[in-house]
C-alpha cells in the first residue's frame, strides 16, 4: 500500500536539495540573503522529511506491537500537516504573521489528532500491551513536545514570548523540537526496528524505561531553563541526563548494528555518526555558559542548530528514511538502510565545516558554501535512492490495476 506521507517525504526532500544549493550559493555570495530562508531550510528537514515520516510511520509500528491490522490513513491529519507547511512555506520568507499563524495552528492540530490517535488504539491482549508501551510512550511525549515547540515557535513571529513569560523563546523552541520531539521519536524508531534491522531487541524493558524517563525529563529541564532565563539549577541538570540517555542510547544502537546484517554499511553509519552531531552542541553548552574566552557563544548559539539538523536529523533520515519506504512500498524486497560511502562522507564533512566557520570567521562564508554544497550531494544521492525505491512500489501498483474499458 502507497504511503502518502512518504509521498511527501520524497518531495521535501528534492526541495531541501535546492535549498541546500542556495544556502551554498548564498555563502559563496553568488546569491543574496533572504530573510527566512536559513530557518526555512531547516524545517523542509524537520517538517518536511522526517515529520511526514514520523506521520506515516508510527500508527503502523504501534499497531503492529499492538496486534493490530494496518490502520487506514487519517486523510484529516495528512491534510491538516501539509495544508499547514505549505503555508508557512509562504509565511516565513514573507514574515507574514497571519500566515505564520494559520501554517502553526494547522499542523499543531494535526499533531495533537495524531497523539490522540496513538493513544486510542487498543491492544488484542495485556501482553500486545506491554510491548507497545515500550516505544507508544516515546510517541506521545514527542509529539506533546512538538506541541510546545509549535506554539513558541509560531509566538516568536507573533509576539507570544512575553505573555507567555519566555525568556529565551528561540531556545525553547530548538530545545523543544530537537531534545524533546526528535530525540523521543528517534528512539522510539529503534525501539521498534531493532529488532526488524536484524539485531534482537534494542534493549530490556527496564532499560528502555530508564531511557525514556531519562530523555523526557532531561527534555523538560532543557526547555524549562531558557523558558525561566537560564536557570542552571534546572537546565544543567536536563543537559546530564538527556546526554547520558542519549550515550546509553547510541552504545545499545551500536552494538544492535553490530550484531545485525547491517554491520559496517554506510546506512549504520550515517546512524550512529549522526549521534556525533547532536552530542557536539551539547559538550560545547556548558563553555558557552559559563563564557569561556575565545569561545563564540553567539556565533555558537546562531549556528550549531543548522549543523545539528543537517548532521544529526538528516543523517538518521537519510539512512531510515529510504528503509521504512522500502517496508512498505516494496516489501517483498529485502530491506536495507539508506545512503552510500559518497553520501556519509559528504553529510559528515559538511558538518564539520560548518563548525569550523563558527570559529574561522573570516572564512565563514566560504566554509559554510562549501558545507551546504555537501549537504545537498548528500541529499542528492539519497533522493536517488528513495526515488527509485517509490517508483518501484508505484509501478507495481500501476501492474495490478486492471486498463479501464473506454
Amino acid at each position: 500500500m502507497l504511503n502518502p506521507y512518504f509521498l511527501m517525504s520524497l518531495l521535501y526532500l528534492a526541495v531541501a536539495v535546492l535549498a541546500a544549493l542556495d544556502a551554498s550559493l548564498t555563502g559563496f555570495g553568488l546569491l543574496p540573503w533572504m530573510n527566512g530562508l536559513r530557518w526555512l531550510r531547516v524545517h523542509f528537514i524537520t517538517l518536511g522529511l522526517l515529520t511526514e515520516a514520523v506521520f506515516g510511520i508510527a500508527p503502523i509500528l504501534v499497531a503492529a506491537r499492538l496486534g493490530l491490522p494496518r490502520p487506514r490513513t487519517r486523510w484529516d491529519i495528512w491534510m491538516l500537516l501539509n495544508a499547514g507547511i505549505a503555508v508557512l512555506l509562504v509565511g516565513i520568507p514573507l514574515v507574514n504573521q497571519p500566515l505564520i499563524f494559520t501554517g502553526g495552528a494547522l499542523i499543531f492540530l494535526a499533531a495533537a489528532l495524531l497523539t490522540v490517535h496513538l493513544w486510542q488504539l487498543k491492544a488484542s491482549s495485556s501482553q500486545a500491551e506491554r510491548s507497545a508501551s515500550l516505544s507508544r510512550k516515546f510517541y506521545v511525549t514527542g509529539l506533546l513536545y512538538l506541541l510546545v515547540g509549535i506554539i513558541v515557535g509560531t509566538g516568536l513571529w507573533l509576539g507570544w514570548s512575553g505573555p507567555l513569560r519566555i525568556k529565551v523563546p528561540l531556545e525553547v523552541h530548538i530545545h523543544a523540537n530537537n531534545w524533546g520531539f526528535m530525540s523521543l521519536v528517534f528512539a522510539g524508531l529503534l525501539v521498534d526496528l531493532m529488532p526488524k534491522l536484524g539485531g534482537g531487541s534494542l534493549a530490556s524493558a527496564r532499560s528502555v524505561n530508564l531511557i525514556f524517563w531519562m530523555t523526557s525529563l532531561g527534555a523538560l529541564g532543557l526547555v524549562a531553563g531558557p523558558w525561566m532565563g537560564g536557570v542552571l539549577a534546572i537546565l544543567v541538570p536536563g543537559l546530564v541526563l538527556h546526554l547520558a540517555a542519549t550515550l546509553w542510547l547510541v552504545v545499545l544502537m551500536v552494538k544492535g548494528l553490530w550484531r545485525s546484517e547491517h554491520a559496517g554499511t554506510p546506512g549504520a553509519w550515517h546512524m550512529v555518526t549522526a549521534y556525533a552531531w547532536i552530542l557536539a552542541p551539547v559538550l560545547m553548552a556548558p563553555l558557552v555558559i559559563l563564557k569561556v574566552p575565545g569561545i563564540p557563544g553567539g556565533r555558537i548559539e546562531g549556528t550549531a542548530p543548522q549543523a545539528l539538523i543537517y548532521g544529526w536529523v538528516l543523517q538518521f533520515g537519510l539512512a531510515l528514511v529510504p528503509y521504512l519506504a522500502l517496508r512498505l512500498f516494496q516489501p517483498e524486497q529485502r530491506p536495507r538502510l539508506g545512503g552510500s560511502w559518497l553520501s556519509l562522507a559528504a553529510a559528515n564533512l559538511g558538518s564539520l565545516l560548518i563548525w569550523a566557520s563558527i570559529f574561522i570567521e573570516p572564512l565563514q562564508g566560504t566554509l559554510q558554501g562549501l558545507a551546504y554544497g555537501l549537504y545537498g550531494l548528500a541529499i542528492l544521492l539519497v533522493l536517488h535512492q528513495l526515488g527509485q525505491i517509490v517508483r518501484g512500489g508505484w509501478s507495481r501498483v500501476e501492474a495490478s490495476v486492471p486498463e479501464p474499458a473506454l
